[in-house]
Order: structure tokens, then C-alpha cells, then sequence
């Protein structure tokens, strides 16, 4: 359902920059309204000058599930129509050739697509939606998508919108791949290694890089036209981001068995749900991404469980990209939840008694975090650490909700000190149970009456 977009003070600014910088960055948090902010100021720039059709590069799941459905969401962009370039070369080609203004494909079709498309590229506009995965661009080397998006940056493309979170200062080094896409190194540099030699030094090992003292205020210096950093958000309530993914079809048939009949068939071993209480269990753990075989469901159970999708796995990683280096918290559900996340992300750690840990957190030690909310909750400190939690699955305990965002909750960052929003994303497959769930978390509803109001959509 559409409604009316009130873009807040802290996106005006944003709206306005990429409408006046034909070659721009915008670095924001996830959450922060980048998508919005620029299907809206291409839209108002269409009344002045030709922006369509525009090129939309994002990683998979992005392209897939977030701008389409974006122009649903608003009624000032119910007008727009976009077409998803990706999958077999048949279904993308038919997918160019669809009436739309946007076009989103994935960055590993971008090689195939400035080939496909030779001297005859349409796109007049292109938003690289997380700028940071052309980090690795270098004139003659590094990754063959950035190789590919050189042919046409400058000779078929009028305006390049670049969006990522906002970055840290590890992560300089990675600012000239995707800088040189907005002034072909103008600022930073003609080449990585005029880049490297003006502002890094080369560590013991002869290979790593860092910053020389002066680097950071220098080279932000330098760049502070080209990009725009998000601020005035709230910080008095945490910023709520839902991260939307798709059950596979093969998953969508597990589920949708489960759902109707208490039973499906999993890896070719017949699952049950002895009641409706252990079905509904069953489901969120099918929209995390595993479910255990045995008819009971106990969440720490130590019993077999099938692997069934990534999907979520997926989504996090994005998250974590976009984060660029600031620390993760991952809460997570069941035992089969932790173990998929462990064996996606091996340097990660789990959040446990242990003083060490929690302190390691607080230094900044920890990139990425797990931790199960009823281990979170009181008596803990963690909002030192960051200000960044993301849900991988949801669950009905209301209480261990609030108490695990409460470690890196609005109140613990002011005492702190620290003047910065609190950012909950939660990763929900669509259409499933676990939106339930959500709007009991967030609308503070009875379990009852949601599962009555979703049951009642499921018919």
C-alpha cells in the first residue's frame, strides 16, 4: 500500500545534493532513506532534463527485492516502473526490453551487460547501490566489474549516484576505487598507487597499508564536495529497518506445507509439528533458513536440524558491507541460526560470560557480534562497541527484544557521550510468519491477536 512521502530534515539536504551534483556520493546508514531520497530527486529532475532510463547496480538480493518494491511504497512514485535484469541471459535480455524507468541488475551481470549492450548503453543514469563494492577498482587491475563500468563511465553515463554507509576510518584506503567513478581521479588521484603514495605507509609485512597521520582530515578534505553524509537522524529511538528476502520456491513449497498441514517433507524426512505452538516455531525457523527434524521445538535443542536457504545469510552480509567497518551485534534465535552464521562469518564471535568479551566489544575489537537476547540482557554494557543491531530472526519474547536493544540503546549512548542514532534492522522473509511476529515486537500486540489477524491473511 502506498502512501504520502514527508521526507524528514535530514533527507531534504540529501535530495537536494544529488539533484544539483551530476556526480555524487551519499554515505548513510542503512535506514537512513538513500532509496527514497534518490528515486525521488531523479523523479523531480525528469521535469528538466532526460534521467531515464536509469541503471540501478546492487547486490543480488538488493536488486531484487528493495527498489521495485521502493516505488510501491509511495505515492509520488506509483507513476515509475522498474524491470529486475538478472537470472539466465534470455531472462535478462527480456528484461531490458521492458517499458520502465529503472533497471536493476546485480554487479556480477554488469561484465555481460556492457557487452551485451556496446555502443548502444541507454542508460543515462546510474546508481551503484553499495558504492563500496567498486572499492577494488584500479585503472589497469583489480575487479572486472569496475574494468567493464570504465568503458562507459564517462562517454555514455550523465549522472552517477554512488550510496553506501557511512564509512569509518578503516576504510580509506578503499576511497579511491569508487571516488574515481565520480571525477576520474581528480581528487585522490589519476592512479591507486599516486593514491597510496601520498597518503599511506606500508606496514612490516610489506604489504598491509595505513594511514598516515595527516591522512584522514586530508582526504576528506579533498572529497567533502563530492559526497553527502546523512545527519540530523533521531537519536532518542532506535531507527527501525525492515531488510525484506524471498523464500526460494523450493523453500516457499516447505513452508507453505508446514503452514497448511502441520507436516512437509525435508530432505526427504517427514517433519511434523505436534501442535499449533511447535508449527509456529517451525516457521520462523523456516524463514531463518533451517528447521530441526524432530516433531519437538525446543530452540536450544541439540538435535538434527536441515539446512534449507541463505537468504538471510545473505541479506547480513550486505548489512555488514554497508556498515563499512563499524561494529555488528547479530541477534539470533536458534542453535541451527548460530551455527549457519558461524560458518558464514568464521572471524566473528559470540557474545558470552566471558568479561573479556564483552570488554573486546567495547574496545572495538569485535567487527561482528552474535549474541542470543536472553543471553543479552540485563547488567550488560555494550553500548560502547557501536550502535548497529540486526536481528537475523525474530521471536515473540517482547522483553528480551527491548532488553537486547536496551545494551546499545538510545539512553547508554547519550550517557556515554555519544550523539549517534541506534540502528535495529530486522531480516524478515516476506510473507511469512515472521512479519507476525514483527508487528508484535514493534506494535506491542498480544500473541493472540497476531496470530489471529495472520491466520487470517493465510487463508
Amino acid at each position: 500500500m502506498s502512501r504520502i512521502f514527508t521526507p524528514h530534515d535530514y533527507q531534504l539536504p540529501t535530495m537536494d545534493f544529488i539533484r544539483q551534483n551530476k556526480r555524487c556520493g551519499v554515505w548513510a546508514p542503512m535506514g537512513g532513506g538513500k532509496t527514497v531520497c534518490t528515486l525521488t530527486a531523479l523523479d523531480q529532475l525528469d521535469l528538466v532534463e532526460d534521467v531515464w532510463p536509469a541503471l540501478v547496480m546492487a547486490p543480488l538480493r538488493v536488486a531484487r527485492t528493495v527498489w521495485g518494491p521502493e516505488l510501491k511504497k509511495w505515492e509520488h512514485l506509483a507513476h515509475l516502473r522498474a524491470s529486475v535484469v538478472t537470472g539466465t541471459p534470455a531472462e535478462r535480455k527480456k528484461a531490458l526490453r521492458a517499458d520502465a524507468q529503472i533497471f536493476c541488475t546485480n554487479y556480477e551481470n554488469l561484465v555481460w551487460l556492457v557487452e551485451h549492450l556496446g555502443d548502444d548503453w541507454p542508460f543515462r543514469t546510474v546508481v551503484s547501490d553499495e558504492f563500496t563494492r567498486l572499492k577494488s577498482f584500479r585503472m589497469s587491475q583489480g575487479s572486472k566489474r569496475g574494468q567493464a563500468l570504465k568503458k562507459v563511465a564517462f562517454t555514455k553515463i550523465d549522472r552517477f549516484i554512488g550510496l553506501t554507509g557511512t564509512p569509518s576510518p578503516n576504510g580509506l584506503k578503499d576511497l579511491w576505487g569508487q571516488t574515481w567513478f565520480l571525477d576520474q581521479g581528480e581528487r585522490l588521484g589519476k592512479s591507486f598507487t599516486a593514491f597510496e603514495n601520498r597518503w599511506f605507509q606500508r606496514g612490516r609485512d610489506g604489504f598491509s597499508l595505513t594511514p598516515m597521520p595527516h591522512a584522514d582530515a586530508e582526504i576528506h578534505a579533498k572529497i567533502h564536495d563530492a559526497y553527502i553524509t546523512v545527519k540530523g537522524l533521531d537519536v532518542d529511538e532506535p531507527i527501525y529497518n525492515q531488510i525484506f528476502v524471498d523464500l526460494p520456491p523450493d523453500v516457499r513449497s516447505v513452508y507453505d506445507a508446514m503452514e497448511e498441514e502441520k507436516f512437509a517433507e525435508i530432505k526427504q524426512k517427514g517433519v511434523g509439528a505436534a501442535n499449533a505452538a511447535v508449527k509456529t516455531g517451525k516457521l520462523l525457523q523456516i524463514a531463518n533458513g533451517a528447521v530441526y527434524t524432530a516433531d519437538s521445538d525446543i530452540p536450544d535443542e541439540k538435535g538434527e536440524w536441515a539446512d534449507l536457504h541463505d537468504a538471510k545469510i545473505e541479506a547480513l552480509k550486505s548489512v555488514i558491507e554497508e556498515a563499512n567497518g563499524a561494529p555488528v551485534m547479530v541477534a539470533y534465535n536458534f542453535r541451527h541460526d548460530l551455527e549457519k552464521l558461524k560458518k558464514a562469518f568464521p572471524k566473528a564471535r559470540v557474545l558470552d560470560a566471558k568479561p573479556s568479551t564483552e570488554a573486546d566489544w567495547n574496545k572495538g575489537k569485535i567487527p561482528v557480534m552474535f549474541a542470543h537476547p536472553a543471553s543479552a540482557g540485563h547488567g550488560l554494557n555494550l553500548q560502547d562497541g557501536g550502535n548497529i543491531l540486526v536481528f537475523f530472526g525474530v521471536d515473540w519474547n517482547l522483553e528480551n527484544f527491548m532488553q537486547i536493544i536496551e545494551r546499545i540503546g538510545p539512553m547508554r549512548q547519550k550517557q556515554s557521550g555519544y550523539d549517534r542514532p541506534v540502528f535495529v534492522h530486522l531480516i524478515l522473509a516476506r510473507d511469512t510468519m515472521d512479519l507476525g511476529v514483527y508487528e508484535r515486537l514493534i506494535g506491542k500486540k498480544s500473541v493472540q491477536d497476531v496470530l489471529l489477524e495472520y491466520m487470517k491473511r493465510a487463508a
